[in-house]
């Protein structure tokens, strides 16, 4: 077979540049850490890769939605205990006005001091949260839940609806409770509740024991409402934790599949450099001797 000296040419070009680019290509693996650099390198694995990024994404993504819930029923659960504190504080002070031992300026007194519990109570229920939206106003996060229209009338200015976060691919968590559920109880207003027993106070003969009785009922099943709302919070919280520690496994079984796929095995890959760097250099001295032979050499 007779091969012309172009074709020697030719043939010993290409067997280098493919012995370089090879080479090129263990460099580019060993300075990136990467076994996969482009798509060509491995179509199934590349796909596989591109697949777990992005479950990984947005496992991280449901992991930021989960401590922003979390803040949130945080900052809830807080204000509830706060609104149950303050109904303690005035089923006491119901209690010690069926005292008949107590004098009318003694009540008019204490009336005066529920007004501040009053006005306490009324700034808890128009909490906002560290975005400046209302806890307890429903869907409507920029509008004020309870406005006192007049003395002691108080109205919900809400609406009904829950505000949700998704925490996980298969979970929307609500985050907020209603103005009217937590203070509106089967339409028993608690801002009435607490301002009709100021007004008994300070009417003269208004404290009767049946008045006192009424109170405390109303007063006792508004408690109730709010600590059954704050374990409901509090069984939400527990929930997060749960999906929080499901979703870390999670992202850890997704790295390591990543790893497995795209990290690239540094004794093997040096192992094939050396290799390589050992077939371009054979490469080169093989073309450098054949380019060399000639008819003319041996006349």
């Amino acid at each position: 077979m007779r091969v012309s000296t172009n074709t020697l040419y030719d043939q010993g070009t290409k067997s280098m540049l493919q012995q370089q680019s090879s080479l090129f290509k263990l460099q580019q693996q060993l300075s990136s850490g990467k076994r996969i650099m482009t798509p060509s390198d491995d179509p199934i694995g590349a796909a596989r890769a591109h697949e777990l990024a992005q479950s990984l994404s947005l496992n991280t993504q449901y992991a930021d939605n989960r401590y922003r819930a979390m803040d949130s029923l945080q900052q809830v659960d807080s204000t509830l205990g706060s609104v149950s504190n303050v109904i303690q504080s005035v089923r006491t002070m119901v209690v010690a006005a069926g005292n008949p031992a107590y004098s009318d300026n003694e009540q008019q007194m204490m009336a005066v001091e529920l007004r501040g519990h009053f006005e306490h109570l009324l700034g808890l229920a128009n909490t906002k949260d560290e975005q400046g939206n209302y806890l307890f106003s429903g869907f409507k996060g920029n509008t004020q839940p309870f406005v006192e229209q007049s003395a002691g009338v108080v109205t919900y200015q809400g609406d009904s609806g829950q505000r949700q976060i998704q925490v996980s691919g298969s979970r929307q968590l609500p985050v907020s409770e209603t103005g009217d559920a937590v203070f509106e109880p089967g339409g028993q207003n608690l801002f009435q509740t607490v301002d009709n027993f100021i007004t008994a106070l300070k009417t003269l003969g208004g404290m009767s024991n049946g008045a006192v009785g009424n109170v405390l009922q109303e007063l006792d099943t508004a408690l109730d409402n709010v600590l059954t709302k704050r374990a409901a919070v509090g069984s939400r919280l527990q929930e997060i934790d749960a999906l929080q520690q499901i979703g870390e496994d999670t992202a850890v079984q997704y790295q390591q599949s990543l790893s497995r796929l795209q990290d690239l095995d540094f004794a093997q890959a040096i192992s094939d450099m050396v290799r390589q760097q050992a077939l371009l250099e054979a490469a080169q001295k093989s073309f450098t001797r054949v380019s060399e032979l000639s008819l003319f050499n041996v006349i």
